[in-house]
């Protein structure tokens, strides 16, 4: 009899890329009945075959889910993972935008900057100034429009410095236009010379109204000259400026002729002066700067003089040089050299002894505080305090050094009192790029109305009774290129008389100047 066929079975098991193979062979075979103990042998070895085949693919198996497992949780990290980088992606496309931003600001800049590089470079080429020491001479300006709108009565329409009782003025003027010329010397004396001259049209103003100390007669005004020869660390030079214990000044385009916050806390009053600095470097980001000068002090607008004193045609000898003695000033200031204007404190001290009409004589003096301090946003503070005596000259005191009363039985006798004096200015600066710049300052001069109250009948003046003159100004200086500028500027005048109540004024004004 012929064996029957036998079966065989395969058996194939996959899992996530693993495959598994089982196979069983079971063979059968129907022999006849006395070969059957024969068979059952066989078979009992396939079965045992096939059971441990089944235990190694169960080992297998459990293998393989555990390595599911494993790969699952990769999975699971690598989606956490990919989900940190999206967040991150996000974050640094927002820095790299702004950082795109800043780029093409940069750029714009540059383009700027390289345009009036080139039309310097194409200056060159056209006639320049020649000067007799055949030194190189450069001719320089500001061209300045300037409207104003005042709704009350103010002591000048154009340049206001004090509010009085009264009725507005509205107009316009381009008197406050500046012509400069700048000059470069020779090096001598191991030294690098320079030297510049500015003038303005703000001279000659009506009977009674004060323009500046040294204004002239005519309409052509002096305004200010600096001669230096400057070493590494050593400076020595002569002005014709502000004194150099001010040494910030607040930023304006319609306050020009007079500055801003003249009489108003700031010291601004061109003096003649002769000094000089000394830079002490002590750290890689900071210097220490001494300077000291002597100082012709002019009087302030308010003087008693003597009629004989006065020569028809020529200007009497001020208070301060009738003393015979030149006045004296310091300052010592900390200055950071890390970015440019990145910061700098000083303190300054000033004397000059005065001497008037019949031998009285008085000494005034100034102990001050400047700073000017870089914020963050592209902002800056900056400002000076002082306390003093008798600083009219300086362009303080509320117009005045003393205050003076005849005698009523004698009237060549007089009562007098020096006036002691309280002021100081404040900025707050705001860049936006090279363009555009806002400010807010307040700045504010006093002088004690106990001291000034006694002597309130001997003038007219209304700036013989002033104690107290405070302004409040804000104003965005906008330029399109390096030779265009514009301005808008609001200005609030508080000024407080000794015999009125307090005269306020609101001051509207407009600017535009061409620079060359």
């Amino acid at each position: 009899m012929k064996p029957r066929l036998s079966r065989c079975v395969v058996i194939r098991c996959f899992s996530q890329g693993l495959t598994f193979n089982l196979l069983a062979l079971a063979c059968t075979a129907t022999y006849p009945l006395q070969a059957q103990s024969t068979n059952e042998g066989t078979l009992s070895q396939q079965v045992q075959q096939l059971t441990d085949a089944m235990a190694r693919t169960q080992k297998q198996l459990e293998q393989s889910q555990r390595q599911l497992k494993e790969m699952q949780q990769q999975l699971t990290t690598l989606q956490q993972q990919m989900a940190k980088e999206h967040a991150g992606t996000a974050s640094l496309n927002e820095t790299r935008q702004s950082d795109e931003e800043r780029l093409a600001t940069q750029v714009n800049d540059l383009r700027e900057q390289e345009a009036m590089q080139a039309s310097q470079i194409a200056t060159q080429a056209q006639s320049k100034v020649e000067s007799e020491s055949k030194y190189p001479v450069k001719l320089t300006g500001l061209i300045l429009l300037n409207g104003f709108v005042n709704t009350q009565k103010v002591d000048m329409a154009a340049t206001p410095t004090v509010a009085l009782p009264g009725d507005g003025s509205t107009g316009a003027t381009l008197r406050q236009t500046i012509l400069g010329i700048d000059a470069r010397g020779p090096h001598i004396f191991g030294a690098n010379s320079y030297a510049d001259v500015y003038a303005d049209f703000y001279g000659n103003a009506p009977s009674g109204i004060y323009v500046g100390g040294y204004s002239s007669v005519g309409l052509f005004r002096l305004r200010t000259i600096h001669a230096e020869m400057d070493w590494a660390h050593t400076q020595a030079f002569f002005s014709l400026d502000r004194s150099i214990i001010n040494s910030n000044m607040p930023s304006s385009l319609t306050a020009v002729a007079i500055p801003e916050l003249a009489w108003s806390g700031n010291l601004w009053n061109w003096n003649p002066q002769a000094g000089v600095m000394q830079t002490v470097p002590f750290s890689n980001f900071q210097q220490l700067r001494m300077q000291a000068a002597l100082i012709d002090a002019s009087d302030a607008p308010i003087v008693f003089a003597s009629p004989s004193a006065i020569i028809p045609g020529a200007p009497p000898p001020s208070t301060a040089e009738n003393s015979r003695w030149p006045g004296v000033e310091a300052r010592l200031s900390l200055w950071n050299t890390q970015q440019k204007n990145s910061g700098e404190f000083g303190v300054g001290g000033f004397f000059a002894p005065h001497r008037i009409y019949g031998g009285i004589h008085f000494d005034a003096w100034a102990a001050t505080l400047d700073y000017r301090q870089t914020l963050p946003e592209h902002m800056e503070l900056s400002g000076n305090v002082y306390r003093g005596l008798g600083l009219g000259g300086l362009g303080g005191g509320a117009y005045k050094d003393y205050v003076y009363r005849p005698e009523s039985d004698d009237p060549g006798e007089f009562y007098f009192r020096a006036l002691d004096d309280v002021g100081g200015w404040v900025q707050l600066k705001q860049r936006t790029g090279q363009r555009l710049e806002f400010n807010a300052a307040f700045g504010m001069d006093n002088v004690p109305a106990g001291q000034v109250r006694p002597y309130a009948t001997i003038s007219d003046s209304f700036y013989q009774d002033l104690a107290r003159n405070r302004t409040f100004t804000g104003n965005v200086i906008y330029s399109p290129s390096a030779y265009l500028l514009f301005s808008l500027e609001y200005r609030l005048l508080a000024s407080s008389f000794i015999n009125s109540p307090t005269s306020t004024s609101n001051i509207i004004g407009i600017a535009a100047g061409y620079k060359f």
